[in-house]
């Protein structure tokens, strides 16, 4: 009896391969032959489950942005009770900065995915979706805590979310170039968020 495939498995495993090349070469190493090398599998297996370029990229997007949901959650279940809206912001850029391998190499995928969405705009269309979504999520959970009165009413959350993101993505690059170390980067953020929400971190991880 021929062995059965698990098909959900094999997408997951080359869209693993894709994001090692992107990770480690840039998008401009990933071809359907070099991510049947990488997986270890023939180039007519990455046709079968992928029938283009194209969806390959955005099946690699779509898994980094389900790794970073995954650390989120797990971020805010390691806290005691129910999340505040500051530990929600804690939570969401505190996994946006690398803090180990993976998610170093997680990073430097994103950044190829950037540059390469620079001069692509097929790439730059599809790309977008996970920042507008997040950007909208925090958007909304910041007004809310305006109207409960947890930030000041003379913030405009848009702008404040957009500035946070911003910060966010700009000290990751400085991590990823070791211009200052992860722990450095979040007290840079959780001075921020001070400053909006009031003295009170939930963004540095609980002990142990």
């Amino acid at each position: 009896m021929p062995r059965q495939v698990d098909h959900d498995e094999r997408r997951r495993q080359l869209t693993d391969a894709l994001l090692r090349i992107a990770s480690t070469r840039g998008l401009q190493a990933v071809s359907m032959r070099e991510i049947a090398a990488e997986a270890g599998v023939s180039l007519r297996v990455v046709q079968y489950y992928f029938t283009n370029k194209q969806a390959l990229l955005e099946s690699g997007l779509t898994e980094l942005g389900a790794r970073m949901d995954r650390r989120v959650k797990q971020r805010a279940a390691a806290t005691a009770g129910e999340l505040t809206p500051r530990g929600v912001f804690a939570a969401v850029l505190g996994v946006i900065l690398p803090s180990d391998e993976q998610s170093r190499l997680d990073s430097m995928a994103w950044t190829a995915y950037y540059t390469a969405a620079l001069t692509d705009p097929a790439l730059a269309a599809v790309g977008l979706t996970l920042p507008n979504a997040l950007e909208n999520f925090l958007t909304a959970r910041l007004a809310a805590a305006q109207q409960a009165g947890d930030i000041a009413p003379d913030r405009d959350p848009r702008t404040e979310v957009a500035g946070l993101l911003a910060l966010a993505n700009g000290l990751t690059s400085s991590v990823l170039s070791r211009q200052r170390s992860h722990e450095a980067a979040i007290e840079i953020i959780d001075y921020h968020l001070d400053r909006l929400f009031g003295p009170a971190s939930t963004l540095r991880p609980p002990p142990g």
